[in-house]
């Protein structure tokens, strides 16, 4: 199968480049150093849950204590007054109308509804929250305007509530019911004409009107604004694989009738373009039986569209015949059972613009055997492998039950960097956005603070602990009218479930940390409180022995490259419709939840795994030094102790195995004293961040296609020859030692293979002959022997080995 015409998915264009800090004012860029930052996660001891002030008249209407599910966050007070609306108001004496509004005052915040035009019973049904930490008032009015297009605007009423009087009110408790009050003249001497229907309660962060409300502290934002500071959960859509078998194709005619056509078959969803070969045979009645998958998103807005093409020549293709079909027209599979397939008519492309031609077409039409699905035993791929949060099914019918809750505090930020200027000064508007499974969830913004404090608290349900929860800060950079600005990243982290204790309760304070052209920048730290509770133990040592992926992922695989597109395409999708939502969740910031870059090609990043590797078989290279000290003799107590343990096995070999498996439960058990106490984080050391050169990291940055000059793009190629020389000679070697050992049976080199035919026959008699249990004894002894035994001259079998022939000679 080839793909063309694939969307700009794994490129990286240069609106897209990956230092986010470039809207850092400069004066603010080289805000700390390598030196004095600290990576760390650090612990933090927070007092979390609910605390009710107890007794005394104060904010609260009693002393008792409220039930709720906000036990991860500070909790956090705010008074909130629902608007809903408003009757018998008193018309304008010169419009024979009234436009009115609510404006409602609390000290020095005041917020207000939108005006409804000539409207004497208007509804509105908005809320306001105050912060109960910023209020310096006894005292709440509540405006009813009427709004002047020219002059001041005209006053109708107000109601004044006093604060020590207003009632609390915590979930699950039932809303507050809202009440009608008639409105009061300035002085508030009598009533006037006019009702209001309001509902003013003490409330938490818990409470169902927080996500919607108008919030004080976020008086300076207009317009749509607004709705891009609110707190919102986002689903992802529902993803599907549409599996398309193009078999074959029945009286497929060129518009040259004197040549036989080169065909092949290309499908679009969207921006997926797929195509299969060209069938090896010129025929005008092709076969294929290739497959072709694409990404489908519930509900389905694109249609499926199946063109046969002949190749007239490398630059040319042209389209004999073409059809559309709907989502809804195709079968789910659940499992891998073949559907069936069916014929369909192909409507000749460009053909029948006259009522006589299509009636023509209509009698002699050339057809096409497809056999097409909607695959519901896979799961859609939308994030990358190491990182994946959910492996469940398309299909609900195949999901199993969940095995634990997740719940997240996002409690707040320390130390964040300025990230734009305001006012000639620095400033930052940092909201949170976490992802796991196919929920995302978005923190209200918190303006205009290096500290912010959200204490917002999220559920999910856990189908598998091998999974990771993704949690990443931004800056807003959408309260004004710029619609084209995008949100700068402050920073990432990345917790693994499996590293979490079960039903404990994990404070901590991760740092966030991004990479730019300059280096690793430390741009604050996260606060979290992260609580796994698990239903079953029984079930989560059950989801250990299971497969990773669905079973339809291992008995019809996609290949890697197949794997690696529909994810691309599955990520596009994603962002393209959460960036439809209100308020939108916007393509860069689920690109850089997803990880939609982490294929690039990065120096820094082949270090890391250079390095990584290198790290696992450091333990061997270890204990391959510790036994050739054994064998040496440098320290006698640790050889003789070996040779009494060799010798007991050789006279007990059935105590082999049982030995091994009580040193490892004997070590694991000694390694829990020094198991880790925090979840794993971003290790810059591991990364290669602190150590790296300022031209690899300028490469990493560097869009794709290049943008850099020449001359830079040849030192790299230039360097990137070199590391690669380097590699090839590995591999090259590699490559050698296994030509060597199979050219000791090929007769490549005669007088070899004949001295290894002899040497194997003689060992096949002399192993027959004597015991295994002598065998392993005169080996162990031979390759422990003392120094004194020694030569330092290479062995006999490994000059024999390094003697034999391999290919490399046959190579250019």
């Amino acid at each position: 199968m080839q793909s063309v015409n694939f969307p700009q998915q794994v490129h990286r264009s240069s609106h897209d480049h990956p230092s986010t800090l470039g809207n850092i004012p400069s004066s603010l860029d080289d805000h700390g150093s390598l030196d004095d930052e600290d990576y760390n996660v650090k612990d933090t001891n927070l007092q979390l849950g609910e605390r009710w002030p107890n007794g005394g008249r104060g904010w609260m209407s009693g002393g008792e204590r409220f039930s709720s599910t906000y036990d991860l966050v500070e909790q956090m007070f705010y008074l909130y007054v629902r608007v809903v609306k408003a009757k018998d108001l008193p018309p304008s004496t010169l419009t024979s109308s009234c436009d009115p509004y609510v404006e409602v005052k609390l000290g020095n915040y005041k917020g207000r509804t939108k005006h409804i035009e000539k409207k004497l019973n208007p509804e509105w049904n908005q809320v306001f929250a105050f912060s109960k930490d910023r209020i310096q008032s006894s005292i709440l009015e509540v405006f009813v305007k009427d709004k002047d297009m020219v002059g001041r605007d005209d006053y109708l009423g107000r109601v004044i509530f006093d604060l020590n009087e207003v009632p609390t009110r915590v979930p699950p408790d039932s809303p507050l019911a809202p009440q009608w009050y008639r409105l009061e003249d300035r002085r508030g001497d009598g009533k006037v004409r006019g009702d209001i229907m309001l509902a003013v309660w003490m409330g938490t962060q818990a409470d169902e009107a927080f996500s919607d409300a108008w919030h004080a502290d976020a008086a300076s934002v207009y317009g749509e604004g607004v709705f891009n500071i609110r707190s919102k959960v986002y689903v992802s859509p529902k993803l599907w694989y549409l599996r398309v078998n193009a078999i074959e194709a029945q009286d497929v005619i060129p518009s040259d009738r004197n040549r036989l056509p080169e065909l092949f078959v290309k499908g679009q969803v969207g921006n997926q373009v797929l195509r299969t070969r060209i069938c090896p045979t010129r025929t005008t009645t092709p076969v294929w039986n290739e497959d072709l998958v694409f990404v489908a998103a519930e509900p389905f807005e694109e249609q499926l569209t199946i063109t046969v093409e002949d190749h007239l020549h490398p630059t040319k293709d042209e389209v004999l015949g073409k059809i559309t079909l709907p989502m809804t027209l195709f079968e789910k599979r659940l499992d891998h059972r073949p559907v069936h397939s069916r014929w369909f008519n192909l409507e000749k492309y460009g053909f029948g613009m006259l009522e006589a031609d299509r009636r023509k077409e209509l009698k002699f039409s050339s057809r096409i055997h497809l056999r097409i699905c909607l695959e519901g035993g896979y799961h859609v791929m939308d994030e990358s492998t190491m990182y994946m949060s959910d492996q469940r099914p398309t299909a609900r019918q195949l999901w199993k039950q969940p095995i634990g809750i997740l719940e997240v505090g996002i409690l707040g930020a320390q130390g964040l960097l300025p990230m734009k200027m305001k006012d000639s000064r620095g400033s930052t508007d940092a909201y949170c956005v976490a992802k796991y499974s196919q929920k995302w969830v978005r923190t209200r913004t918190i303006l205009d603070t290096f500290s912010p404090k959200w204490n917002e608290q999220y559920t999910w349900e856990v189908y598998d602990p091998c999974t990771v929860i993704t949690l990443g800060v931004f800056d807003n950079c959408h309260l004004g009218s710029n619609a084209a600005a995008r949100d700068s990243r402050i920073g990432k982290v990345r917790i693994r479930l499996s590293t979490l204790e079960a039903n404990r309760i994990y404070t901590h304070s991760y740092p966030l940390l991004v990479l730019h052209p300059h280096g690793i920048k430390k741009m604050g730290e996260l606060q979290l409180a992260v609580r796994f509770t698990t239903l079953s133990l029984a079930n989560i040592f059950h989801i250990y022995g299971q497969p990773l992926l669905p079973k339809m992922h291992y008995l019809h695989p996609f290949t890697v490259n197949q794997v690696d597109n529909l994810r691309y395409q599955a990520m596009n999708i994603v962002a393209t419709r959460l960036g439809r939502a209100e308020p939108p969740l916007r393509k860069e910031v689920v690109e850089y939840m997803l990880d939609v870059d982490s294929h690039m090609w990065s120096m820094r990043r082949s270090k890391a795994n250079f390095f990584r590797i290198m790290s696992l078989f450091s333990g061997m290279i270890t204990m391959g030094q510790w036994f050739n000290q054994v064998c040496h003799w440098k320290n006698p107590i640790s050889s003789v102790l070996v040779h009494i343990l060799f010798l007991i096995l050789i006279w007990y070999p059935e105590l082999m195995l049982p030995t091994l498996f009580l040193y490892m439960f004997f070590i694991g058990l000694w390694n829990y004293r020094f198991r880790p106490r925090n979840p794993p984080h971003m290790d810059t050391k591991l990364s290669w961040a602190e150590a790296v050169h300022p031209d690899e990291l300028d490469e990493e940055f560097d869009t794709f296609p290049t943008s850099r000059s020449h001359d830079v793009v040849r030192m790299r190629y230039d360097r990137l020859r070199s590391v690669a020389g380097r590699i090839q000679t590995v591999v090259g070697d590699i490559a050698t030692q296994g030509e060597r050992f199979q050219s000791l049976l090929s007769w490549r080199d005669t007088r070899a293979t004949s001295l290894f035919i002899v040497f194997s026959f003689c060992s096949a008699v002399v192993l027959y002959a004597t015991p295994p249990r002598v065998v392993a004894l005169v080996t162990g002894l031979y390759y422990l022997r003392h120094p004194r035994f020694r030569s330092k001259l290479p062995s006999v079998p490994s000059n024999f080995f390094k003697r034999l022939p391999a290919r490399t000679d046959s190579m250019l």
